[in-house]
């Protein structure tokens, strides 16, 4: 009985040692990683301050807002990280209050529900710390989707301004094929046909003044919300650098643009 006893204390100290050893390796690796991130930042950094300083005189006003925006990232992230040391701080403390206790037991029920309080309080401390940084982590994920997003809308916005650029050249060196708004008054062509002309000639065309790429995403949401005013949180999802505003102002500018083409088909 007494070789069981010390086969299983001795099988339970090498599990402990092995558990100590993992949870070891565990942390040199973290460590090793966030000195890894923390180099590439380094020089990322440095390669953006002297991509920046390099074109300062030509993008001044622009310079000026990045080195403000950066400024307010620093010290949001300053301030994150003082708040979640002193989050672990108060945790470990706890925890090395509960160890100390562990160290002198005594058989009671009063120090029994002590450590239970003791216990309950460390656990709700760190699911609380846990639950809180998942929820950062989500939030940083969607902030993370809108910026993709919006790079790829960008993108597909310098596509087809490059194309609209070659084309519009191509246009140009052709003759004229538009009708004013006098030709068509000569031809005595119905008042609604000319208020419309002179409504597209005035507000920048069929597109309301915007591009073909921001139009159809208009189009498309208002489409699916049938007109409603519930559309243009969605819009602006798809309308990258469009404000609520601008967004309220075309959708004016399409109920004109409804009603004097109905009466232009009329």
């Amino acid at each position: 009985q007494n070789d069981n006893c010390s086969s299983t204390a001795g099988a339970g100290r090498q599990f402990q040692n092995w558990k100590m050893k993992a949870e070891q390796a565990k942390k040199v690796e973290f460590i090793r990683t966030a000195e890894k991130l923390k180099t590439q930042l380094a020089n990322a950094e440095k390669d953006k301050s002297g991509h920046l300083y390099n074109r300062k005189s030509d993008f001044r006003v622009e310079h000026s807002l990045l080195q403000e925006l950066e400024h307010s990232m620093t010290v949001s992230r300053k301030t994150e990280k003082a708040k979640i040391l002193q989050q672990l701080s108060k945790i470990q403390n706890n925890v090395k209050r509960l160890q100390q206790q562990l160290k002198d037991v005594k058989p009671t029920p009063e120090f029994v529900d002590k450590l239970k309080e003791m216990m309950e309080e460390v656990e709700n401390a760190i699911n609380a710390f846990k639950e809180e940084q998942r929820q950062i982590y989500e939030q940083l994920l969607k902030e993370e989707k809108t910026a993709i997003n919006e790079l790829s809308i960008f993108e597909r916005k310098v596509e087809l301004w490059a194309l609209g650029s070659s084309t519009t050249e191509k246009v140009s060196k052709l003759p004229s094929a538009r009708v004013s708004v006098g030709k068509t008054l000569e031809n005595n062509l119905p008042e609604e046909v000319v208020e419309f002309e002179r409504f597209l000639q005035r507000t920048g065309g069929r597109q309301g003044g915007w591009d073909d790429y921001d139009h159809q995403n208009f189009l498309k949401v208002w489409t699916k919300h049938k007109g409603r005013l519930s559309y243009v949180d969605e819009a602006l999802e798809y309308l990258c650098g469009r404000t609520k505003e601008d967004i309220e102002e075309h959708d004016k500018w399409y109920q004109e643009f409804l009603i004097l083409h109905e009466r232009k088909k009329e």
